[in-house]
């Protein structure tokens, strides 16, 4: 365990919401190719609301493994592997198993990134549009060219503009901070990405990822930790360094645990 400066996971986010059946997966696996393409390392997670669907197998061994209490099981095959919890993990848990230049988020409407919104008619673009939407694809791109000043994506026809506004328009992924633990911005997550997207904030006004004087690394994993108990750690640390001789009260502590 470390503690040390560094600046946030600089993993873009962008989101694709929408009803079943209306280009989402279609549209998530194209921006996933063009963008590796390009060079960028990316990364996707998939929300799946089918009661039906679990990621293990009764009676397969793994499942017998997080049946017999193991917190989470690695299953390792010839040809790929996968990390199973035996439970359904929020965004900020799955956030910090990742690390990539995007990442693409099919579903989970309320994730605090902008969003692409995929229809089949109005009335569905009327319910889930918000401010955090920079576009509009889908079913519903081959009847309209924009609606309420966002642009409509039509794909293939369309890919490389909206590559480009997602290059333009993403940002690093928000520290995703319980509001009742953080709030140090004066607002929540989703609402500084309304913000953000919006023009009416910058990324930089994210008090807990940009301006944080003290960070905590466990291993390779950045933990965010909140304003109270960031001071609570820093004022420990620095009270005992402070008693110690020859040393430089004004610079910068870097302090590493082994174990």
């Amino acid at each position: 365990m470390s503690i040390t400066a560094r600046k946030g996971l600089n993993m873009r986010a962008l989101g694709i919401i929408g009803y079943h059946q209306t280009g989402k997966t279609t549209l998530a696996t194209c921006l996933i190719r063009e963008l590796t393409k390009k060079g960028y390392n990316v990364c996707s997670i998939k929300d799946i609301h089918s009661e039906t669907y679990r990621s293990d197998t009764e009676g397969k061994n793994t499942f017998l493994h997080t049946q017999a209490g193991s917190k989470a099981v690695f299953a390792k095959g010839l040809y790929d592997s996968a990390l199973l919890f035996p439970r359904p993990l929020n965004l900020k848990e799955m956030v910090s198993y990742l690390q990539a230049d995007y990442l693409i988020i099919e579903g989970l409407q309320n994730a605090p990134v902008p969003k692409i919104v995929c229809a089949e008619n109005t009335d569905q673009l009327e319910e889930l549009i918000d401010d955090t939407s920079i576009g509009i694809s889908g079913v519903i791109s081959s009847k309209m060219k924009s609606f309420k000043g966002l642009p409509v994506f039509s794909l293939p026809d369309d890919l490389s503009v909206l590559i480009s506004t997602i290059e333009e328009k993403c940002f690093d992924i928000l520290p995703l901070a319980e509001p009742e633990c953080c709030s140090a911005c004066g607002k929540d997550c989703y609402t500084m990405a309304e913000d953000i997207i919006q023009g009416r904030a910058e990324r930089s006004d994210c008090v807990l990822a940009e301006q944080a004087e003290l960070k905590l690394w466990v291993g390779d994993r950045e933990i965010v930790i909140v304003p109270f108990v960031q001071k609570l750690l820093q004022d420990i640390v620095i009270a005992f360094v402070n008693n110690l001789k020859d040393i430089d009260p004004k610079g910068n502590i870097k302090l590493e645990l082994k174990r």
